[in-house]
Formats: structure tokens, C-alpha cells, sequence
């Protein structure tokens, strides 16, 4: 079975009953390197149907926040559309991309939703270039478009960017990145990274983040990168600080005969959902 979807048995309730909503968006046009992240959310709901249930941690099933999915969303300006429609009806948004591009436009959605939003970004690239190979709406581009949108944002686990991101960072006063070197050997910048943002928070994650030992299925790995254990204690920490309104997944390039990515960022959006679900927050 496919844990996402609405047809399953009758935990995986229908879009009106839901209080996460799936958005599948296999959306790939500027990818500059391994390519593939089309096939992302397809692999990320068939991966799903090997996840238990049960999270030992949270001593609950995620399943019983109340899941659904809509169907694939093959257009930005149609993402953006769905995703207000989804945040509008007292809905959280789960995006599961198609590559990093994706993410401006739910963040653009939610931004008119939730005035005071404010974003984390996890990557492995600072993705502040204002255009790459000849377009401002690239993967490389995305958190300078969401600066644009005036929205504020912490990056976390980045450890690759241009020389025209770190003068640009500079100009705009931006807050240095949690560098991935930086925080590999303590939990404390955790804390900090979560006082840095407002209490409506939308989480856009791009899946290289990860070390390649743990996600190699991407088209732009980078090697020191963040562990499980990493990402998910900030996860729990954020769901019960904040109020996360919004997220979504990218990046994912799967690789034939190699599902062990897949599996992960779909536990990963399990942990996630449980989170939201454990939190008195919600």
C-alpha cells in the first residue's frame, strides 16, 4: 500500500478528514548535474509502504494525524494555487519534489496565508544565486527568490556556495549559515537556529542536505553532510517550538535497484509528520 494515499485503509482518510495533505510535484527543469528528481515523489510514495506504522519513539502511528494526497501537480503557478487552497482549509502542506524549484512557490502560498512566516532551509548549497545557466527560476536560485518574497529564513547543514551567494549574504546582512562543519559536533545550534525564526514556519528540505553516505541518490551531493540523528532531533525540536505550517521534500534522484534513499526521506516525512502530531502545538 502507499501510505499517502487516500484510497488506503481507512487511517489514510480523504483530503476533507486530513490534517496533512501530499502534494506530489515531479517537476524537473534546471537540473545541472545527476538528474532524475522527476522520479522523486513516485519513489518517495512507494518507499512509504515499507515504513512501519508504529514510531517506537513517539509510541504512536503518524498515520493517525490524518493523511492524504492530492493528485501530481505538474506546473509552479498551479503548486502555488493548490498549496493556498490546502493552507486556507486548515491544512499543512507536504510538497514532495521534483527539484528545489518547487519550493518558492507553496513558500509564496503560505506567505499569504501566514504573514509572519518564516522559513528553515536545509541544503547542502546556499541556493542564493540570483540567476544560474541563463534563469532566475533554477534549483540554484530558489532561497533568493524567497528572499524577494520578503520572507526571512535559516540555513542549515550548508557547506557550498558561490562567491556571488557569500558577497550577497554580506550585502543584505543576512545571517551566516549553520555551516555543516560548524554544527557536526554539538546539538547547542540547534536552539539557536530555532530562536532565529517566527513562530509560523515553513521547512523546505532539500534532500542533500544529507551526507551521500546516507542519501547518495541526488544530483548534487556534497560530502560532510548532516546524519539522521541531526535532522531529526532539530525536527522534533522545531515541532515543539514552532507551529510548522508547511513543508516540503526535493531533490531526490532515485537510484535503480537502490531504494535505501527513497525509504529514508520517506521515514523522514513520517518522523516529521509525528512530530507535528506529538506537539501540543497542533
Amino acid at each position: 500500500m502507499l501510505i499517502y494515499k487516500s484510497d488506503s485503509p481507512e487511517k489514510f482518510l480523504e483530503y476533507k478528514s486530513a490534517r496533512v495533505v501530499v502534494v506530489p510535484v515531479p517537476y524537473e527543469k534546471t537540473t545541472s548535474y545527476g538528474k532524475g528528481t522527476k522520479n522523486g515523489p513516485e519513489a518517495i510514495c512507494e518507499a512509504s509502504s515499507q515504513v512501519e506504522l508504529y514510531d517506537e519513539e513517539l509510541e504512536f502511528e503518524s498515520c493517525n494525524v490524518g493523511i492524504a494526497t492530492v493528485d501530481a501537480v505538474h506546473s509552479l503557478d498551479k503548486l502555488e494555487t493548490e498549496t493556498l487552497k490546502i493552507v486556507n482549509d486548515g491544512k499543512i502542506p507536504i510538497i514532495l519534489g521534483g527539484e528545489h524549484t518547487v519550493s518558492a512557490a507553496p513558500i509564496r502560498a503560505c506567505k499569504k496565508k501566514y504573514k509572519n512566516l518564516s522559513v528553515v532551509h536545509f541544503d547542502a548549497h546556499a541556493d542564493l544565486r540570483d540567476e544560474f545557466e541563463g534563469t532566475k527560476l533554477n534549483h540554484a536560485c530558489v532561497m533568493r527568490r524567497v528572499f524577494e518574497a520578503g520572507v526571512p529564513f535559516v540555513q542549515i547543514g550548508i557547506r557550498n556556495h558561490s562567491l556571488e551567494e557569500a558577497e550577497f549574504m554580506k550585502k543584505e546582512g543576512l545571517r551566516k549559515p549553520f555551516y555543516s562543519a560548524d554544527i557536526s559536533s554539538s546539538v547547542k545550534w540547534m536552539d539557536e537556529a530555532i530562536s532565529c525564526l517566527t513562530d509560523e514556519v515553513y521547512l523546505t528540505f532539500d534532500v542533500d542536505a544529507f551526507d551521500p553516505s546516507i542519501i547518495p541518490a541526488t544530483g548534487t551531493p556534497e560530502p560532510g553532510g548532516l546524519n539522521w540523528h541531526q535532522v531529526t532531533e532539530f525536527f522534533k525540536k522545531l515541532a515543539a517550538a514552532k507551529k510548522i505550517v508547511g513543508a516540503d521534500f526535493v531533490e531526490l534522484a532515485p537510484i535503480k535497484n537502490l531504494p535505501a534513499s527513497d525509504f529514508t526521506i520517506a521515514k523522514l516525512i513520517y518522523k516529521l509528520i509525528g512530530y507535528i502530531g506529538k506537539s501540543k502545538r497542533y
